[in-house]
């Protein structure tokens, strides 16, 4: 279970989280959804301290850290809890797709190469790309980069996978094999949080729907109270915006 509270962020004099409660059931699959600029990704980031939050408390299972006065290993611990995966993939360049899943085995896991080099190379197969292990990052499409990525953070094994908009940098013919990967992990029951513009994939894989705006969650529900009958006028705003006919579901 993920509970976050009064998580706070400002870059200076923009205050980007206003105070956020928000609670994630093991198991559970949370989209959350919102404009640009709505805070959906510093959100993301904090939980894992890309982002160090000015205020408030973070807790994943039984460990929970005080954003005010977190230490070393607090920050170590709760990353160690998570795993990201980014829009722009974040692999090395360097290394072959096998070599890219293997790296936080190998320096988080201290797994042995050749057991850390037979995990990845499985975990490559289950999305897809059993193929694709000695390709480097050049070699493989946009879709295939993310699939390398989405491997990666299944390797460590984590409590909770986040998404930052996991799609957005690919080609449009490109988003549903992503997508199709991500939903066959859903099923397996793996804690996730995604920060996503496909509403479809939201509406159709979510247990949860968060949605924000201006840097705070402004409404949440299950998705068919979300997409079709939202209660706060911002929401509904929001939903007519990127459905004109004024039909919600997607």
């Amino acid at each position: 279970m993920i509970q976050l509270t009064q998580i706070k962020k400002s870059f200076g004099r923009n205050e980007v989280l206003k105070g956020i409660d928000l609670t994630v059931k093991k198991g559970e699959v949370v989209a959350i959804l919102g404009p640009s600029g709505s805070g959906k990704t510093t959100l993301l980031r904090c939980l894992n301290y890309l982002e160090k939050p000015n205020d408030g408390q973070i807790t994943i299972d039984d460990f929970t850290v005080n954003c005010k006065r977190p230490d070393k290993k607090d920050i170590h611990t709760l990353r160690q809890k998570s795993a990201m995966v980014f829009q722009q993939y974040n692999l090395f360049k360097h290394k072959t797709a096998v070599e890219n899943v293997m790296e936080g085995l190998v320096i988080v896991k201290k797994l042995p190469k050749d057991e850390a080099r037979k995990k990845s190379a499985e975990l490559l197969e289950k999305v897809g790309l059993g193929n694709k292990l000695d390709a480097y990052p050049s070699e493989l499409s946009g879709g295939q980069q993310q699939r390398v990525g989405i491997a990666r953070a299944l390797a460590l094994n984590p409590e909770v996978i986040l998404f930052d908009e996991p799609t957005s940098a690919l080609d449009p013919e490109l988003v549903g094999e992503v997508l199709s990967v991500i939903r066959k992990i859903a099923k397996e029951g793996i804690t996730m949080i995604i920060v996503t513009h496909e509403m479809g994939f939201a509406q159709d894989v979510a247990n949860h729907v968060v949605f924000m705006d201006g840097g705070v969650i402004v409404e949440e529900g299950k998705p068919n109270e979300i997409f079709n009958y939202p209660k706060e006028e911002r929401t509904k705003q929001f939903l007519k915006r990127i459905t004109p006919e004024g039909v919600y579901s997607i």
